[in-house]
């Protein structure tokens, strides 16, 4: 499955790394760095994974942290068994549609109170580290505690997200935001120091008095008297009653490889049905930045995504067609409306009877794999700060519709529509955990990430780094294309009827990513992290 680069020739940045100790990849070096301690310690990959997103809460804020909601695919090495985690919160109780009209609003709110659902990342936490953890709870965030206290220094793709106009805009919209996030008034330039004391106050007390105290200690009553001094609807039994899910994960045969995902309420069943439309004709020969495999590949987009918008919804609450939309013979039906000669410009859903984000990746020296995605939404979330917790709250209910008979139309103790989706394929001894975070295109990401390594062999390191195309708006066919496409190939999809955009040879916008894998025949882990952001795979310090 490796390309060999002696076979091959290099034509990406980065090398894998390639240890037979554990390897954390996550988006900044630092929480990786943080994931490798614990593994030294004797920890687990869900260990790992935790340490990491807990420092990725104090050093990109604006994209994760204890306000959010956490999904997690994880692999077990011995037994072979892939397991789901869906960490999601529902709205308040009190949230309705009737509510948000007596409001005065027309439709769901982007941002503020009105945009908070109950934050699941704590709880998800608790539930993966009790089946899956080996170190004690305290120590997971000791390093996390430590640059919240004590500070980072920015780097240069967290000074583009934390100063961008997105950021300092939902920032302004709440005293405590400003207080917290902007010193001095302005976003930490590059090489500036940040501390944040109240998430470390918030930290330890999750490590001396264990995860409940996000759910019913003073972490509650914190964020409730955020909440209410704001007109919000969640109560004590709102977040008391909440819950994490174990989940069966959902998966397709995609040319000989299982590629998995969470069910719904997450995005990732587009992610599978735009690899079964992909897989009706064979990849082009001429590469992945070819006009026809883009052609494709766009194509297959807008089919799988008219079908998520319009079916997809919290399964406890209304029926979601998983099993139909996923049918090979319905890959069939789809793939027909793809005219090879033009883009087609309106996409309909078909008929079936019956953000930001931070992803992280661990792998430990026993290959189990923990493939993880948590986020608070939007930049900054809904915009408010938990007064002297140092943390944003989700904006995760901006992703509901107030359209009655849809099934995903808000209601109180319902999950909405979520797109964070980690990622897990395997063919024999190769087992690999990715994802690549970035709102809704997430699942044309991974879904391209797979035929790069599928279909034209890529490693790791060369799948990610690949060119990819992303979208704001998927059912309107407008894409961005970084530059690195050559651009007689962004010509000719423009004369096919694609609106193309050139985006910068790497950007954030079109996600960022990582992946781990595990070769179970030698016992040899694999990682790689995309040049997009800051990340960085580290290994596991061997000990000495």
């Amino acid at each position: 499955m490796l390309m060999s680069q002696s076979e091959s020739g290099r034509n990406y940045g980065r090398s894998m790394v390639i240890s037979q100790q554990g390897i954390v990849a996550t988006s900044h070096v630092l929480a990786s760095q943080a994931g490798a301690q614990i593994l030294a310690r004797g920890g687990s990959a869900v260990d790992a994974a935790i340490a990491a997103n807990a420092a990725l809460g104090v050093i990109e804020p604006m994209m994760n942290g204890i306000g959010g909601d956490l999904f997690m695919l994880y692999w077990d090495a011995q037994t072979g068994e892939l397991t789901g985690l869906n960490a999601s919160g529902p709205a308040p109780h009190g949230l309705s549609p009737e509510f948000l009209r007596s409001q005065g609003a027309a439709a769901m709110p982007p941002a503020g109170i009105h945009s908070v659902t109950v934050p699941g990342t704590v709880d998800g936490w608790a539930k993966a580290h009790a089946r899956y953890g080996k170190l004690g709870w305290r120590q997971l965030l000791e390093p996390a505690i430590a640059y919240a206290e004590h500070g980072f220094a920015v780097s240069e793709a967290l000074e583009e997200l934390w100063g961008s106009r997105a950021s300092l805009d939902r920032l302004a919209t709440h005293p405590a935001s400003v207080r917290v996030f902007l010193p001095g008034g302005k976003a930490p330039g590059l090489g500036e120091v940040f501390r944040n004391p109240g998430l470390a106050r918030a930290y330890r007390l999750l490590a001396e008095q264990g995860p409940r105290a996000y759910y019913e200690g003073a972490i509650a009553a914190a964020i409730l008297s955020t909440s209410q001094a704001l007109g919000g609807t969640m109560t004590a039994e709102d977040l008391a009653s909440f819950s994490a899910e174990w989940v069966t994960p959902i998966s397709i045969d995609y040319r000989g490889w299982t590629i998995y995902e969470l069910p719904p309420n997450c995005q990732g069943i587009a992610a599978l049905e735009m690899l079964n439309i992909m897989e009706t004709s064979p990849a082009a020969a001429d590469g992945p930045s070819s006009t026809a495999e883009l052609h494709k590949r766009i194509e297959a987009m807008k089919l799988a995504y008219a079908d998520v918008y319009r079916y997809n919804g919290d399964p406890r609450c209304c029926e979601v067609p998983t099993t139909k939309l996923l049918a090979k013979d319905y890959a069939r039906k789809r793939s027909a409306l793809i005219d090879s000669s033009k883009a087609s410009r309106e996409v309909l859903f078909g008929e079936v009877s019956g953000s930001d984000t931070v992803y992280l990746a661990a792998v430990d020296r026993d290959g189990n794999i923990a493939s993880w995605i948590q986020s608070i939404y939007g930049n900054f979330g809904s915009g408010i700060t938990v007064e002297g917790m140092g943390f944003a709250l989700q904006n995760r209910g901006a992703c509901f519709t107030l359209e009655p008979d849809h099934p995903n139309v808000l209601a109180g103790g319902k999950r909405p529509f979520h797109t964070i989706i980690p990622g897990f394929m395997e063919r024999g001894e190769w087992h690999i955990g990715f994802g690549i975070m970035g709102a809704q295109n997430q699942p044309l990401a991974q879904a391209q990430f797979v035929s790069n390594v599928v279909d034209y062999g890529m490693n790791l390191q060369q799948a990610l780094e690949a060119p990819r195309f992303f979208t704001s708006a998927p059912l309107s066919g407008d894409v961005s294309i970084e530059s690195r496409v050559p651009a007689a190939t962004l010509e000719q999809l423009t004369v096919l009827g694609h609106g193309i955009t050139r985006a910068r040879e790497y950007t954030q916008d079109a996600g960022r990513g990582q992946a781990v894998m595990r070769n179970r025949k030698t016992g040899v882990n694999y990682a790689a992290s995309e040049p997009r952001t800051d990340g960085a795979a580290i290994p596991e310090p061997i000990a000495l």
